[in-house]
């Protein structure tokens, strides 16, 4: 298929507050140490001396979403697809992200579906628009919503689904310690949001249902 190059909304409409001001390694690495001090640890032993380094890095990786903007990713598109209009679904598309609150993971997978109105997106990127959202600090509420919007307000589809799952250590870790809960869930733009049949549509897909 020819690939067709739109023009994208600017970057920073989705980029929120793309970080400017990021300390210096040192400064990071200094801070490691004084956590590691809180915890009633000691940073200079064997096994801690390269751990502020090590949590550097792992930083950079894991929070590597504030520097994507996920309207990029959706930027390059396909026209030629046959007549094709009916619903494109990637399912159980796994990630981890944080939580905002208490920076422990969130463990998950989405699953994402929209009706394309004459072009479709590789699936490749769609799963990509997750990752980078995954990997900044999040509320699982608003991540299902922003994933939502950027392929709705992006792509112009006739209707955007999505839905989350997962598990939030900072319930199975501490205070209410509840191993193994998963939290779900949903938002729906367009045609999946005005009937109620697609969304159920949707769900039905999700949950590996053939639809009749």
């Amino acid at each position: 298929m020819d690939a067709v190059i739109k023009k994208i909304m600017p970057a920073s409409a989705y980029m929120e507050k793309p970080v400017t001001d990021r300390p210096s390694q040192q400064e990071v690495e200094t801070a490691v140490r004084t956590l590691l001090r809180w915890t009633g640890d000691n940073p200079d032993r064997e096994g801690l001396v390269d751990t502020p380094k090590r949590v550097a890095k792992a930083f950079l990786e894991m929070f590597n979403g504030y520097d994507m903007c996920p309207a990029e990713e959706l930027g390059r598109t396909f026209e030629e697809v046959a007549g094709y209009d009916d619903l494109v679904l990637v399912r159980d598309i796994q990630f981890h992200s944080h939580c905002e609150h208490h920076m422990v993971p969130i463990i998950g997978k989405a699953h994402v579906g929209y009706l394309p109105d004459g072009k479709v997106v590789g699936l490749s990127k769609i799963a990509r628009v997750v990752d980078i959202f995954a990997h900044r600090l999040q509320t699982q509420e608003a991540m299902t919503a922003q994933i939502a919007n950027v392929i709705q307000d992006v792509l112009n589809p006739r209707g955007v689904a999505v839905l989350i799952e997962a598990e939030h250590m900072c319930m199975a870790m501490r205070g209410i310690r509840k191993q193994g809960s998963t939290t779900l869930t949903s938002t729906f733009t367009g045609t999946f949001s005005d009937n109620a049949d697609e969304q159920i549509r949707f769900m039905t897909m999700v949950r590996g249902g053939l639809v009749r």
